[in-house]
C-alpha cells in the first residue's frame, strides 16, 4: 500500500469526469467542448472510424479554433504503441483525444499522461466504461494484461455519439453490457468487505446506489437497446443503457471497487481460448463464477444466468471460448485471478480451492448449454 492510500485510510474518495455530453449527433458538437480545454490536439483514432468520422472531428475542432491532429492506433495499447504514438505528437500538445474502443482509449490517455495533457475521451462502441476512467491498461505483444496505470484524474471531457454507437457491431454493444451488468455484485461486496476502491480510500456507499442503479437500467432495457442495435437507430432505451454502461458502471466501479469478476481478467487473459474474448464478455461469465464465490442463491445465479444467455453473454467458459476448460486450465486461471489485488473484496474468505471451486461449479451447471 502506498503512503497516499495509507494516508486515505477510512475516507472516502469519489472521482469522475469533468464533463460528460451523450446524444445523437455530439461528435458534431466536439469541437466546441474541446475548446474549453486548450486550443492544440492530437487525436488518436481507430482505423476504423478514420474514414466515416476523422473529417468531422477535425473540422468541429478548426471551427472552433482548436488545431487537432488525427495519429491512427496500431490495435493493440502496448509501451511500444504508446511510445510511437507519443514521439508522433510531439510536444506543447494541450489536449490528448482518444477515439475508439477501450485500447485506443486507453492508447489515448497513455499518451496524454506522458505528454501532462488533458484527456477527452469518444467511445466509438459501448463496449466497455473505459472513458469515464482514470485506469488505463497496458497489454504485452501477446496480448496478456501487463499493468493497469493510473492518470493523476478523470478524463476532462466524455464525448458520447450514440448514432456511431447505434452503428457499431451488435457484439460491441453486448460486450459493454457484460461488463457493467455485475458491477452491483462487485461494489457490494468491496463495500461490504471493507475493501479499497479505485483511489485507494474506502467505498463510496454512492456508487453502490450507483452500481445498483445500472443492474435494473440493463435489466429492464438491454434487450430494448439492442433491437436499437439491430435497425442502426439510437432510441429511449439505447440512450439509457449507454449511460449506464459508460457512464454509471464507470462512476460505480472506480468509487466503489471491484472484486472477483475483474479479477479473473487477470487468469483470462492469460490462457487461449479464453484470452481473445473481448474484456466485456471476459467479465460476463466472470460475473457468474462471482456470484457463486460470495454465497448468492442458486436460484438468483440461474435467474442471472439466464438473463445473460438471453442477451448473447457467456455464462461458462464453455462458452467464452467454444470449448471445455481442462482442470490444469481451471489451475491456471484461478492461480492468476488470486494475484489481483481486488480478489480480496469479498465479505467471505476466497482461497484458491475455493476459487477453483467456484469455476468448477459453474463449468457443471452451465458448460455446453446446460442449467
Amino acid at each position: 500500500m502506498s503512503a497516499i492510500e495509507r494516508s486515505r485510510a477510512g475516507m472516502i474518495v469519489f472521482g469522475s469526469p469533468s464533463r460528460y455530453v451523450q446524444g445523437p449527433g455530439a461528435l458534431a458538437g466536439i469541437g466546441t467542448e474541446v475548446a474549453r480545454l486548450g486550443d492544440s490536439a492530437v487525436c488518436v483514432i481507430d482505423a476504423a472510424l478514420m474514414k466515416p468520422h476523422g473529417d468531422k472531428l477535425s473540422d468541429s475542432c478548426r471551427e472552433a479554433g482548436v488545431a487537432a491532429r488525427l495519429l491512427p492506433f496500431g490495435g493493440e495499447c502496448t509501451e511500444g504503441e504508446v511510445t510511437r504514438l507519443a514521439a508522433d505528437a510531439g510536444q506543447g500538445v494541450q489536449i490528448v483525444i482518444g477515439f475508439g474502443g477501450g485500447k485506443c482509449i486507453d492508447a489515448g490517455k497513455a499518451v496524454a499522461h506522458q505528454l501532462g495533457a488533458k484527456v477527452v475521451t469518444v467511445p466509438g462502441i459501448a463496449s466497455t466504461d473505459a472513458p469515464t476512467s482514470h485506469n488505463y491498461v497496458l497489454y504485452a505483444e501477446d496480448h496478456s494484461l501487463l499493468e493497469v496505470r493510473k492518470l493523476p484524474r478523470n478524463p476532462d471531457l466524455v464525448i458520447v455519439d450514440t448514432a456511431i454507437i447505434a452503428a457499431a457491431p451488435r457484439q460491441f454493444f453486448v460486450a459493454g453490457i457484460g461488463d457493467a451488468i455485475g458491477k452491483c455484485h462487485e461494489v457490494r461486496c468491496c463495500a461490504e468487505a471493507g475493501g479499497r476502491n479505485i483511489f485507494g480510500a474506502s467505498p463510496a456507499w454512492s456508487s453502490v446506489a450507483l452500481a445498483d442503479a445500472c443492474h435494473d437500467v440493463l435489466r429492464r432495457f438491454a434487450s430494448d437497446a439492442l433491437a436499437a442495435v439491430d435497425r442502426g437507430s439510437p432510441d429511449p432505451a439505447l440512450e439509457r443503457v449507454t449511460e449506464a454502461v459508460v457512464l454509471m458502471s464507470g462512476l460505480a466501479f472506480e468509487s466503489g471497487g471491484l472484486s472477483v469478476a475483474h479479477s479473473m481478467t487477470r487468469g483470462l487473459t492469460a490462457v487461449a481460448p479464453w484470452s481473445q474474448a473481448m474484456h466485456g464478455l471476459q467479465v460476463a461469465y466472470a460475473n457468474i463464477v462471482q456470484m457463486r464465490a460470495q454465497g448468492a442463491d442458486e436460484a438468483e445465479i440461474d435467474d442471472f444466468a439466464g438473463f445473460s444467455r438471453d442477451l448473447g453473454l457467456p455464462v461458462s467458459l464453455f462458452d467464452l471460448g467454444g470449448r471445455q476448460a481442462t482442470d490444469a486450465e481451471i489451475a491456471t486461471i484461478a492461480e492468476l485471478t488470486m494475484r489481483s489485488p481486488h480478489i480480496g473484496h469479498l465479505p467471505r474468505v476466497l482461497d484458491l480451492a475455493g476459487l477453483k471451486g467456484a469455476i468448477r461449479w459453474v463449468e457443471d451447471r452451465y458448460s455446453g448449454g446446460a442449467g
